[in-house]
């Protein structure tokens, strides 16, 4: 009886582990050994807090990416709603109209994250617009609002204390405090996903829209706040990298789309919806950041990064396109 006993336990572990996490933190370890023996520096503490540091920026927009994603839809206009924040919280922190208020440029930066996924979110659930096409397209208006306002030249002005405290200051332990920043924000969104009603209101949409709805769930309101939720969480990345660079600058989240759904995706999350592991995302952003790094020190062109993170992304759904959607 006992021996039946541990035996269910360890099959009822078993059954609650994440295989693709699992699979996915496999591959940063063996990819960081690997490594080390054509690049001993890769060991060191300071290149993994670099490395670290960079993906934390991958990480806040990939948190939003991944909300998205699990409702079966996709954000594309991820790109220039992070440049807008961007541009929007260093304009006013720099004083770019003649004047400076310091104070206000986080706020402007998430209104501005705000004001796209609010836009997004209402083109998705009230008019029922395909989200792929509908936030591409919010991405080239909110491009061409850029565009217009700095006359297709260098952004003006420059981020604030806060923005440069967080992007590149090390108040702990030398640890950067965009870590800490990626720390709490994957605190939330854990919270979020596995702690609450509209975690699980998440995950049944991403399941059947329909049966969600017919059990009563608001799908609507719950997708307008996917949205919103992401375009924050790109507003957040847009300011970060402004106080990283201590700029803003023109297309400065094109390079962040694709990744971001890739490490999404090789985290375990289902292309399709319904299933997927926030822990499983922040293993992605973590390996997609690796390899970025790995092919930068191959010398290989960004051309081929793309291609390659392409070429993840294809795999990935072949992978899980096709399996059963359950919630994680």
């Amino acid at each position: 009886m006992s021996i039946q006993v541990s035996v269910q336990k360890q099959d009822s572990f078993i059954s609650r582990v994440d295989k693709p996490v699992v699979i996915a933190f496999g591959f940063i370890v063996a990819l960081v050994l690997v490594g080390s023996i054509f690049f001993p520096q890769i060991l060191s503490i300071n290149y993994l807090l670099q490395q670290l540091h960079i993906a934390s920026f991958l990480g806040l927009v990939a948190a939003g990416a991944m909300i998205v994603i699990l409702l079966g839809h996709i954000d594309l206009s991820v790109p220039w709603t992070l440049t807008a924040a961007a541009i929007a919280s260093t304009a006013i922190a720099g004083g770019a109209a003649g004047k400076s208020w310091t104070f206000a440029a986080v706020p402007a930066g998430l209104l501005a994250g705000i004001i796209v996924g609010l836009f997004n979110g209402l083109g998705v659930a009230f008019l029922r617009m395909p989200s792929m096409i509908w936030t591409l397209g919010v991405n080239f208006v909110v491009l061409g609002l850029c565009v217009f306002y700095t006359g297709g030249y260098q952004p003006p002005g420059r981020p604030s204390e806060l923005m440069r405290f967080f992007a590149v200051g090390k108040l702990i332990l030398n640890i950067p405090n965009a870590l800490y920043l990626w720390f709490l924000v994957s605190l939330v969104m854990i919270f979020i996903l596995r702690r609450t009603r509209l975690g699980r209101y998440i995950y049944a949409i991403g399941n059947s829209e329909k049966v969600a709805y017919l059990s009563g769930v608001s799908t609507n309101g719950v997708l307008l706040f996917a949205f919103i939720i992401a375009g924050m969480c790109n507003a957040l990345a847009g300011m970060m990298l402004a106080g990283y660079a201590n700029m803003a600058y023109q297309a400065m989240g094109e390079p962040y789309l694709l990744p971001a759904i890739a490490g999404v995706v090789l985290g375990g999350t289902n292309i399709l919806g319904g299933s997927g592991s926030y822990l499983g995302t922040i293993a992605g952003v973590i390996l997609i950041t690796l390899i970025s790094s790995m092919l930068s020190v191959m010398q290989i062109p960004e051309a081929g990064r793309q291609v390659i993170y392409g070429v993840v992304i294809i795999a990935m759904l072949l992978i899980y396109g096709r399996s059963q959607k359950v919630q994680a």
